[in-house]
């Protein structure tokens, strides 16, 4: 049973009608922990932030929110931590669901004598060892007892993620969460995150401007540009005509998943033998990020495919 926060009444005519969830992807997901439904938020002065935001998240599910600078995003993750309370439309949480939320900065005073210790022992109530136990999940057991303003951009992140860890949540919020991370960091972070959501089978919620590594990871995308402009897997969310009009063509090649059509096969030695199209399946290969000389074969492979 899910039940719904408190909320201001929708506006006549404002909202329209949610789309429906499919009851079996549902299913196969989880649970389902947070619902944001047809939700709008807007300044005092009559602007809209958002508008008809619908999606959810499931147990056991990723789903990465995307868009333009100043597209809503992390109004959007305010409206679903609650801290934000819409003008139209409904935030529904389950019941007892505990929430961690990762923010996109964090700034601590140069001359405020706090410890990584000192820093996860506020977030909830935990033994020493328990915080330490943390560090080690996120990969940073080293930290416990540095000043928090001497770690790395990478160093701080994990902590954060250990902080967050320590409420034990069933969904995970995390905004920008490789904000000031090199590129090897991030792909570190996301692959952390991926790990994390196996090992504790929790919801996460994560916004992130980085398509060339969130594309391959994630379950569900939404397109957030002051409305839900497209949503979906990947793949078909890359294929749409929101997409194209949001981030352009150029993100496709490198950046977006690649779908390989299997219409061949190879003998022993080699030779192309093709397939009945009965037989053809379709699989899909994502391409991460990658340095100049693998971008450059990946573009090469891409083409020959194309004449194929």
């Amino acid at each position: 049973m899910i039940t719904t926060g408190t909320i201001r009444r929708e506006e006549k005519g404002g909202a329209r009608p949610a789309e429906a969830h499919d009851a079996k992807a549902a299913t196969t997901r989880g649970e389902e922990l947070l619902r944001l439904e047809n939700v709008g938020v807007r300044t005092a002065d009559g602007r809209w932030l958002i508008r008809h935001v619908t999606f959810s998240v499931h147990r056991g599910e990723l789903v990465t929110i995307i868009g333009p600078n100043g597209g809503g995003k992390t109004t959007t993750v305010r409206a679903a931590l609650g801290v934000i309370t819409p003008v139209e439309g409904r935030r529904i949480l389950k019941p007892d669901v505990v929430i961690a939320y990762v923010p996109q900065r964090f700034h601590v005073d140069p001359s405020l004598p706090l410890t990584v210790d000192r820093l996860l022992s506020l977030a909830a109530s935990s033994t020493r060892r328990q915080r330490r136990k943390a560090l080690e999940s996120t990969g940073v057991h080293g930290c416990l007892d540095k000043p928090v303003q001497s770690l790395s951009g990478g160093e701080l992140q994990r902590v954060l993620i250990a902080r967050a860890l320590l409420r034990k949540p069933d969904l995970l919020i995390l905004d920008e969460p490789v904000q000031g991370v090199d590129f090897a960091g991030e792909a570190e972070l996301y692959a952390l995150i991926a790990r994390l959501r196996e090992e504790l089978n929790c919801g996460i919620l994560m916004v992130s401007h980085d398509l060339h590594m969130v594309m391959a990871g994630t379950d569900h995308v939404v397109c957030i540009n002051r409305h839900v402009c497209c949503e979906g897997k990947p793949a078909e969310v890359t294929g749409s005509e929101a997409w194209v009009q949001v981030f352009g063509t150029a993100v496709s090649p490198l950046q977006a998943p690649y779908v390989h059509r299997h219409d061949h096969v190879h003998g022993a030695d080699g030779h192309v033998c093709p397939l009945p199209l009965a037989q053809r399946g379709e699989t899909e290969k994502t391409t991460r990020g990658q340095n100049a000389h693998e971008a450059g074969t990946t573009g090469k492979e891409t083409h020959e495919k194309g004449e194929e």
